[in-house]
């Protein structure tokens, strides 16, 4: 828990709605806001939640099964169990892109549009803050990469935006980072990843202009560099869309013959 200066007690009051679990939701949400509640907090006890609440301790057991879900809570078993403020994580965030994903809400041209206007951004930035420490990582990765088989290759480059991202201490440009790559994960189970030697050429180059703290270098290097790897990608999309035309339609002359 926080030992920074003393800070009032939170305090719920009672819920008359009949979805009342939300509410039990939007009142924790709130004293998260306003500071009352922080970063492994353990809340009430359920008994004394309900009776804060007005509600059962059924309906107030589903509303932190939802925050718990939301990745806010953290429900802990046992004598020293509980509910707790969750430590800020990115989970959440990113199994959220890639259900967007499954569920065609993001598509390659989306993906590859948002990884080209963050990635330009968190390169900017990166070249500004990186420390040498974080540089020595990147060109680990770079290493790691070059001796690896194809395979592994491919998790180790998506590591290095993740890792790049790292640099820029900047939470919101992480997290974002870390939901992309996500996605582009799912999207390499259907699509030919592109070509490793390209990859690793551009690495290095990006590496040089990071050492010498070239901004505009750096930048132009990972803006032509996400272009062509978008390009490659909404050309494989479009390959991936039209065989599953062709499969369908097959599918369905073959299903018309048989009746």
């Amino acid at each position: 828990m926080d030992s920074g200066k003393a800070r009032a007690t939170p305090s719920f009051s009672a819920v008359r709605t009949k979805r009342a679990f939300e509410a039990v939701t939007d009142q924790i949400r709130t004293q998260l806001a306003n500071g009352l509640l922080r970063q492994g907090d353990r809340l009430p006890a359920e008994r004394e939640l309900a009776e804060q609440f007005g509600l059962s301790r059924n309906t107030v057991r589903e509303g932190l099964r939802a925050l718990e879900v939301a990745g806010l809570v953290e429900l802990k078993k046992g004598a020293t169990g509980g509910a707790f403020i969750r430590r800020g994580q990115a989970e959440v965030v990113v199994s959220s892109f890639s259900d967007l994903y499954r569920l065609g809400a993001i598509r390659a041209e989306h993906l590859t549009e948002g990884r080209l206007i963050v990635g330009t951004a968190v390169t900017r930035l990166a070249c500004q803050r990186a420390t040498l420490e974080d540089i020595d990582l990147l060109q680990e990765n770079v290493d790691d990469s070059a001796g690896s088989d194809a395979q592994t290759a491919l998790s180790v480059n998506l590591d290095f935006h993740r890792l790049l991202a790292r640099a820029t201490s900047n939470p919101v440009l992480i997290v974002l980072t870390d939901a992309l790559i996500g996605v582009q994960r799912e999207l390499l189970k259907i699509y030919e990843p592109a070509s490793q030697i390209d990859v690793i050429a551009s690495r290095r180059r990006l590496l040089t202009h990071l050492r010498s703290r070239d901004e505009v270098a750096a930048v132009s290097e990972m803006e032509q560099h996400l272009r062509l790897l978008q390009s490659h990608y909404l050309e494989e999309d479009f390959r991936y869309r039209r065989r599953v035309a062709a499969e369908a339609k097959a599918a369905g002359e073959a299903a018309s013959d048989e009746a």
